[in-house]
């Protein structure tokens, strides 16, 4: 089978065997897989990364049932686990992240107790956003959103773009800060505000902040724009230490949540019901074989979702 190799900075092509299936596991054919920014990342040498990434994918089981999976291989044996936090657990793999091959290959393996079926209500293409929708959601899950308060999402990115339609539907006042307006115009429907911000940012003037600006300096501007005694969600994951002054989270005494993967039983209610919209977020589609091309296209700057799929 063909699959994608991550090394060095490097995007290649390689021809493997079809992976084994072990006790508890079920063999996917990829349908789709979409780049995400910690792809770009792990390109680069997150992680120490080298070998087949992808963990945002819909595929198909030999049954012809759709599937999603969560990318996170826990043990189901340890204390964590016991505990429900699979997600945390210290033994788990991570799909196209921690020693377990991801989805950028025309063949993958993940356990059965990892996947969902995809309704047939969400198109192939769209079913790709599940995983990272997820994590948009996972903020609801973390903490509580009264309806009507009032969230700045920083960063219009796709996850930025995720976030501001799942908190909207939360029922969250939205204000999505960004410096594409073109991009955040994709969002508008959903009733988000969105603004291009001016030099001067808004001080203390959110309960609630996420960064989703996957830049170092995010972090700094959401604490500044946080009023004392809210909390700035971590969204964003940069390649190399962040630099920030800790002394105005200590002094507002700002509750600091770092949030990653989640659920997908919302992202999938989320997607099926048209809560959250993300056909517009699609800018290309590329054949595996093309994949150095698309690696690049996905890197350029505006471009939003770029997918991946088997050669015809």
């Amino acid at each position: 089978m063909l699959s994608v190799h991550l090394e060095n900075g490097a995007v290649e092509l390689r021809r493997q065997p079809l992976p084994r299936v072990a006790q508890g596991f079920a063999r996917i054919r990829l349908l789709a897989a979409g780049i995400c920014s910690t792809d770009l990342e792990l390109q680069h040498g997150y992680y120490g990364f080298s070998g087949t990434p992808g963990h945002e994918f819909v595929g198909e089981l030999d049954d012809g049932t759709r599937v999603a999976g969560e990318i996170n291989l826990a043990c189901r044996h340890c204390a964590w686990c016991a505990r429900g936090l699979g997600r945390h657990c210290p033994h788990r793999t991570v799909l196209g992240i921690v020693k377990h091959p991801g989805a950028f290959r025309e063949f993958l393996t993940l356990p059965v107790v990892n996947l969902h079926r995809v309704p047939k209500s969400i198109p192939t293409e769209e079913a790709v956003f599940i995983e990272p929708v997820a994590a948009a959601c996972e903020i609801l899950d973390q903490i509580k959103i009264a309806k009507g308060t009032q969230v700045a999402v920083l960063g219009d990115g796709k996850l930025g773009l995720l976030i501001a339609q799942v908190l909207q539907a939360h029922g969250a006042r939205v204000l999505l800060l960004g410096r594409h307006r073109e991009k955040m115009r994709l969002v508008e429907w959903c009733g988000a505000a969105v603004e291009v911000p001016g030099k001067k940012l808004p001080r203390h003037a959110f309960p609630i902040v996420v960064d989703a600006t996957g830049s170092s300096a995010g972090l700094r501007t959401a604490i500044t724009m946080c009023e004392p005694r809210g909390t700035v969600v971590m969204k964003s994951t940069v390649h190399g230490l962040v630099s920030v002054d800790t002394a105005p989270a200590i002094v507002n005494e700002i509750t600091l949540v770092g949030s990653r993967c989640g659920r997908f039983e919302p992202a999938l209610r989320m997607l099926a019901s048209g809560k959250v919209r993300v056909g517009n977020l699609i800018a290309e589609g590329f054949p595996l074989d093309r994949a150095p091309e698309a690696f690049r296209r996905a890197a350029t700057k505006g471009v939003l979702k770029v997918l991946l799929h088997p050669a015809s």
